[in-house]
């Protein structure tokens, strides 16, 4: 039973959460243009504390973002050919994840409390709005928490089995889900709340995160004057 479990959960449902993910996400910007926005609540309540909040957990989860993307999808020979070493490789992920994470952590600590115990911008959440931000921070917590179990295996060892895992998904590889097999349950965890971020993404306000507001760069300026 264990075994079909791992095939499903790390080899058939990451193809299931990235075609929702994809597929999703078109049908959202060709069938609700309206909704493809972040509907900020910063009008309803635009305190110094949530300022700092949203800075840093942005910061925080697009460094986590990229870091991830580079440290799984980078094949071994890649990092080794440049002199880094797989435990090297993984203290790296340990100290930069702590600490983009501690960053994520803070500001995400901030925009849930906001979220659920300000009156005014709870009242005007959707579920999917607090929802969002709940995985997130779930996401987050797992993410902290595999850098104690990482730090038992100095040897970078299981790096090398998340990244495999990943770079056999993104290729189309039968058999990706034996590279997690024996991983400890917290990985598993952390990876199974991560395809279901992708799944909910199309749904949510996380859409906007495909608008990169590239165009500011070139908009002429806004000129503003005091009566």
């Amino acid at each position: 039973m264990e075994i079909y479990l791992n095939q499903f959960f790390f080899g058939v449902f990451p193809y299931i959460a990235g075609a929702i993910f994809i597929l999703g996400s078109l049908l959202r910007y060709e069938r609700g243009q309206y909704t493809w926005r972040a509907m900020s609540s910063q009008t309803l309540n635009n305190s110094r504390a949530f300022r700092w909040g949203s800075v840093m957990f942005h910061v925080g989860i697009i460094l986590l973002f990229f870091g991830h993307l580079f440290g799984l999808l980078t094949p071994p020979e890649v990092y080794q050919a440049i002199g880094i070493t797989t435990a090297a490789k993984q203290q790296i992920a340990i100290w930069a994840g702590g600490i983009f994470g501690m960053i994520c952590l803070a500001g995400m600590t901030i925009l849930v409390w906001r979220r659920l115990f300000n009156e005014r911008v709870r009242a005007n959440s959707a579920p999917a709005d607090t929802f969002i931000l709940v995985l997130l921070y779930l996401q987050l917590l797992t993410g902290l928490a595999t850098i104690a179990v990482s730090v038992d295996h100095p040897d970078g060892y299981v790096m090398v089995q998340l990244g495999s895992w990943a770079q056999s998904i993104v290729t189309f590889q039968a058999g990706a889900w034996e590279y997690v097999v024996d991983v400890h349950w917290i990985y598993k965890l952390h990876m199974f709340l991560g395809m279901i971020m992708f799944t909910a993404f199309p749904f949510s306000r996380l859409v906007h995160i495909w608008s990169w507001p590239v165009a500011y760069v070139r908009r002429a300026y806004q000129v503003v004057r005091a009566r």
